[in-house]
C-alpha cells in the first residue's frame, strides 16, 4: 500500500457547497415553526439550514450549506431525521421516503463549464509549442451532459463539483509525458468512480475540473483521491500546493434560489 501524500490533516481546503433538498410530507403540516430547532439540530452533522420555503399541498425546500467531509446523502438524512424527531408528537410519520437534491453555486453550470473550457485562453503561454502541448492534453467530452437529472430508488438529484488544484512548481510539467500521464489519470480516476468527467483544464500553475459526482461521496474524498492518484502517476511527486477549492454547481444558481 502507498501511503497518500496528501491528507485530511495536512491539507487546507476553501469550498462552496450549497444544495437545494426538496422534502415531501405525507400531509400538509399545520405549522412550520419548527425551522429554528431544526437549524440548530443539525449544526453538529456538519449540515446548515439557510432557508425554507413551503410549497403546498406537501413540499418543503431547503438551502443547505454543509462541509467537504458531509456526503450528499447524509442531507436529507439528517434533516429529515431530525425534523421527524421535533414532529414525533404529532405527525409520528411526516415524510415519503422519496426526495430531490440539487447541487447548486453561485454560478451556474453552462458559465462554469465555459469556464473551465476558456482556461487556457486566459492563462497562454509565450511559448507556441508549449501553448500547443497544452491544449492537445486538455478534456472536454461532448458526451458528458450535467444538466441530465440522476436517479436512484428513492431520489433524484443532481451533484456536480468544480474542483481546483493548484500547482507547486509549473516548470514540473511542461513535458508532454507529464502532461499525457496527469490526463490520462484524471480520466482514469472518474472512470473508476463512476464520475461523469465533463471538463479537465490542465494548465501550468494549476487544473479545473467540472464533474458529476455520487451521493456517497464527500467533496473532500473526491478531491483528496484526484490529488493522490495525479501524484502517484507522475512518481508520487508532491505536485500540488497542500489546499484546494472544491465548489457545487447546477442548473440554477443562489440568486434563483
Amino acid at each position: 500500500m502507498v501511503e497518500p501524500i496528501y491528507t485530511v490533516a495536512n491539507t487546507r481546503v476553501a469550498y462552496q457547497l450549497n444544495w437545494s433538498y426538496s422534502l415531501f410530507w405525507h400531509e400538509q403540516p399545520s405549522t412550520l415553526e419548527w425551522f429554528a430547532e431544526l437549524q440548530e439540530a443539525t449544526e453538529a452533522d456538519g449540515i446548515r439550514v439557510l432557508n425554507h420555503t413551503f410549497e403546498p399541498p406537501s413540499v418543503s425546500k431547503f438551502l443547505v450549506s454543509t462541509t467537504p467531509a458531509v456526503t450528499p446523502d447524509l442531507i436529507p438524512q439528517r434533516v429529515k431525521g431530525r425534523l421527524q424527531h421535533l414532529l414525533r408528537q404529532t405527525l409520528p410519520r411526516a415524510f415519503q421516503r422519496n426526495y430531490c437534491l440539487r447541487s447548486i453555486g453561485s454560478t451556474k453550470r453552462d458559465k462554469v463549464e465555459a469556464y473551465v473550457d476558456g482556461q487556457l485562453g486566459h492563462h497562454p503561454l509565450a511559448d507556441e509549442r508549449i501553448q500547443q502541448r497544452f491544449q492537445e492534453h486538455q478534456v472536454f467530452d461532448v458526451t458528458i451532459d450535467l444538466s441530465r437529472r440522476r436517479q436512484t430508488s428513492h431520489a433524484i438529484y443532481w451533484y456536480n463539483l468544480h474542483l481546483v488544484l493548484v500547482m507547486r512548481d509549473r516548470a514540473r510539467h511542461m513535458q508532454a509525458e507529464t502532461l499525457l500521464a496527469i490526463r490520462n489519470m484524471i480520466r482514469a480516476v472518474a472512470s473508476k468512480k463512476g464520475h461523469l468527467l465533463s471538463r479537465a483544464a490542465i494548465l501550468p500553475d494549476h487544473i479545473h475540473v467540472a464533474l458529476g459526482c455520487e451521493l456517497s461521496e464527500s467533496p473532500e474524498e473526491i478531491a483528496l483521491s484526484y490529488m493522490n492518484n495525479v501524484a502517484f502517476a507522475v512518481g508520487m511527486q508532491r505536485l500540488f500546493e497542500y489546499g484546494y477549492w472544491v465548489g457545487t454547481f447546477g442548473e440554477y444558481d443562489l440568486g434563483a434560489v
